[in-house]
């Protein structure tokens, strides 16, 4: 099939690069380059890099509501538009154009976590399962009936993790949907409209722990931070990126933080922990401001005072 491919980030990418083995992609239609982490230099993103180093043509328009970018697209006479997490809106002249429509491989088990971050929110949520669903796009934020879905188990997985692992499991179940969809045999599954949940973007500081949190919250927090959005926190008076953080999973651990106050930091065991409104949990790794990762142990050691039990951890507010 002529395909024309749409995406932007990592989990668009590793899409790409399997597509592009199976069917022939006339063009790759990602975001202009941008600021990308904490760096102020412009940078592309993952989808244009991975097309240059395929050797596919690249697009970076601002919008497709121009006509004149409707115009370029239609000359290229795509069979179908696959699109990934392209993080722009297709308008209704742009969905009509391919001969067999727009799929959209979305990172969720449709209709729940329609958005912009549904591997974070299925974390944040406790999400026993996700998955990945390969939709007919529709002028609705992700309306579209289904035709191909795959599930996976969150379990404790971080964000990067999962987005991984559903970026393989979208990939071929794209690459199923569109056999499907040549063949005319494809299945098409309307959304349960009663089971909607919105997967809105994440916010700047909104994966950072707090003392007033449960312990189990701020875990899911961390797990569900990414470069994009770190779990930020000032332990003993240093501002870190939390990495991982666990709750306390086994007895000994139990009894080295027993009865730690919310906003508390314990060092004990050669284990460091923090306390929550509830219970507290165990700092497995963190990245100090200006330093490389580094495990809990290794933290402490440069912390003074830390033995004595008397320091305090805080919220970042960002």
């Amino acid at each position: 099939m002529r395909v024309v491919f749409m995406g932007t980030p990592e989990f668009a990418a590793t899409i790409l690069e399997d597509l592009s083995q199976q069917h022939e992609v006339v063009a790759v239609y990602t975001r202009p380059d941008a600021v990308r982490g904490r760096g102020k230099a412009l940078e592309p993103s993952p989808v244009k890099r991975a097309a240059e180093r395929l050797g596919l043509p690249v697009r970076t328009p601002r919008t497709l509501r121009d006509e004149a970018a409707q115009v370029e697209l239609a000359a290229l006479e795509p069979d179908v538009v696959c699109v990934a997490a392209y993080g722009a809106i297709l308008p209704k002249a742009v969905l009509d154009i391919p001969v067999y429509g727009c799929l959209n491989v979305h990172a969720s088990l449709l209709p729940r976590w329609r958005g912009a971050a549904p591997v974070e929110r299925a974390i944040l949520a406790g999400d026993v399962e996700t998955g990945v669903c390969v939709m007919r796009m529709e002028e609705g934020l992700d309306t579209g009936a289904f035709c191909v879905c795959r599930t996976a188990r969150v379990d404790a997985k971080t964000a990067p993790e999962l987005t991984d692992e559903l970026a393989n499991l979208g990939s071929h179940a794209l690459l199923t949907a569109l056999v499907h969809v040549a063949s005319g045999v494809a299945e098409w599954t309307e959304q349960d409209e009663a089971q909607i949940t919105y997967a809105s973007k994440v916010e700047k500081g909104e994966l950072n722990p707090a003392p007033e949190d449960d312990a189990a919250t701020a875990v899911r927090k961390v797990r569900a931070s990414s470069s994009a959005h770190p779990s930020r926190a000032r332990v003993a008076g240093r501002p870190v990126t939390v990495r991982a953080l666990r709750t306390l999973e086994d007895a000994r651990a139990r009894e080295l933080a027993d009865g730690m106050a919310p906003g508390e930091v314990r060092f004990a065991g050669k284990r460091l922990f923090l306390g929550f409104s509830d219970a507290a949990a165990e700092v497995l790794a963190v990245k100090p401001d200006g330093k490389q990762d580094m495990d809990a142990k290794a933290f402490a050691a440069g912390v003074q005072g830390i033995k004595q039990g008397s320091l305090a951890w805080e919220v970042v507010h960002e």
